[in-house]
């Protein structure tokens, strides 16, 4: 089976450009499968309905998410129906809206996706472990599918890693997300676990991670707060990983798909 993970996806921008290579690379590489990390789509923070549905109208089978995900208050409760086909990470308190992790039911076999918080850089004292989450969560999982994607959303590139070796032969991935910044060590660990320490972003170049880059170097130049913008055309960056999965859920190959174009 091959699955398609797209980096966050930035503002406008990132959804326009996500419109437009889509639909063509996955009849190129007979994708079977997308998954996405939405957080950013909308304005740069967050999600909404309308942002959803029409990266779905591209291709995107299904979204994870990460800390920006409660940026818009009117798509929270969404999160709690499992027809969405959204998860935000699985460590957060019980009790907060949402899912962490769902089965989709597959024709190749169910695909079990999972969404994890780091501890390091966040310093945040209410997030469960997601190295003993995962374990939990596997337990729940079962049998009910051998196909295990694991979006994990963290700062530090040694947590990342760590998490990727622990996670060795228990999943079928570890995409890291989060810095949107892509790194260059994807590769199949010993296990057959595919990993890579950040996938990037799909969004306009010549930023700071998707906003304006004179925005952000006023930042450091003063230590002044100011409020983000993201570019609405320009040259951009599509930045993914393509796995292929055996049916008893190890990986055999994972590759780095970076298109570079223009909105």
């Amino acid at each position: 089976m091959k699955i398609l993970f797209i980096g966050d996806i930035v503002a406008r921008i990132g959804r326009k450009t996500v419109v437009k290579i889509l639909p063509d690379l996955v009849k190129k590489e007979q994708i079977d499968f997308v998954i996405a990390n939405g957080e950013n789509s909308t304005t740069g923070n967050g999600m909404t309905e309308d942002t959803m549905k029409e990266m779905m109208a591209a291709g995107v089978d299904f979204f994870t998410s990460g800390n920006h995900i409660w940026k818009k208050p009117e798509f929270m409760p969404l999160l709690d129906d499992p027809k969405v086909p959204v998860i935000r990470p699985a460590n957060y308190p019980d009790g907060t809206p949402g899912r962490g992790w769902q089965v989709i039911k597959n024709p190749f076999g169910n695909i079990a996706i999972i969404n994890l918080l780091g501890l390091e850089g966040y310093l945040n004292a209410y997030l469960d472990n997601p190295f003993y989450k995962l374990e939990e969560i596997l337990k729940k999982i079962g049998d009910q599918a051998s196909i295990k994607i694991v979006d994990f959303h963290a700062d530090i590139t040694s947590e990342k890693v760590a998490f990727g070796l622990f996670a060795d032969g228990k999943v079928s991935a570890v995409i890291g997300t989060h810095t949107h910044v892509p790194t260059c060590d994807a590769r199949v660990l010993p296990g057959g676990t595919a990993a890579v320490t950040d996938v990037g972003m799909v969004g306009p170049q010549n930023t700071s991670l998707g906003v304006k880059a004179e925005i952000v170097i006023q930042r450091f130049l003063t230590a002044l707060p100011k409020k983000h913008e993201n570019p609405t055309e320009g040259p951009v960056w599509f930045q993914s990983v393509l796995m292929e999965i055996g049916k008893d859920g190890k990986a055999k190959s994972i590759k780095r798909v970076d298109i570079d174009s223009e909105i």
